[in-house]
This record gives structure tokens, C-alpha cells and sequence, in this order.
């Protein structure tokens, strides 16, 4: 149940879940980019990244200066009913 309640919190957050979105049809992108879609600062995404990440629902790797991130391969089961959600929304 912790472990549900922690991905839960790290979702109840507008711009994770406009993340998990974006990645979720573009597969994956670079931190400015994500940035840019989400019209929030490189910084501020970065932190929102690194939450997502630390729950296990993104994956990353560095090439050079550059940290791209996507879906993880296997997301909790409680992210997979979340993406199915937003993908079908229009927002």
C-alpha cells in the first residue's frame, strides 16, 4: 500500500502527468524538450524528471550533456491505468 500511495502522490501533479503524456506518444525526448512542451522552466523540469524517475516510471540515459528520458519498460500497474486515462483525454 506505500508503495501505491507514493506513485499516487508522485502523480497528483499537473505537469508529471503532462510528462508521462508527452512521453507516452513521442517515446523519448530530452529534458529541454519536455520543457518546452510543458512551458515550464529546464530546472523546474528537471526536478519533476527526477521524481518521476525515482518512483520508477521513467527511465534515463545520458548521452554526453544531454539526459534523455522516457516510459519505463515496466511502470507500476497503477501508472499504466494513469496513461491509459490521459492518452484518451483531450486536454
Amino acid at each position: 500500500m506505500k508503495q501505491l500511495e507514493r506513485v499516487f502522490k508522485g502523480l497528483a501533479n499537473r505537469r508529471r502527468l503532462a510528462i508521462i503524456r508527452i512521453l507516452s506518444k513521442k517515446k523519448e525526448l530530452p529534458v529541454a524538450e519536455i520543457a518546452k512542451h510543458i512551458d515550464l522552466s529546464f530546472t523546474s523540469t528537471s526536478k519533476h524528471l527526477a521524481r518521476l524517475h525515482e518512483l520508477d516510471i521513467l527511465d534515463r540515459r545520458q548521452e554526453s550533456l544531454t539526459v534523455y528520458y522516457r516510459l519505463g519498460d515496466t511502470p507500476p500497474v497503477a501508472v499504466k491505468q494513469v496513461l491509459l486515462t490521459i492518452s484518451n483525454s483531450r486536454e
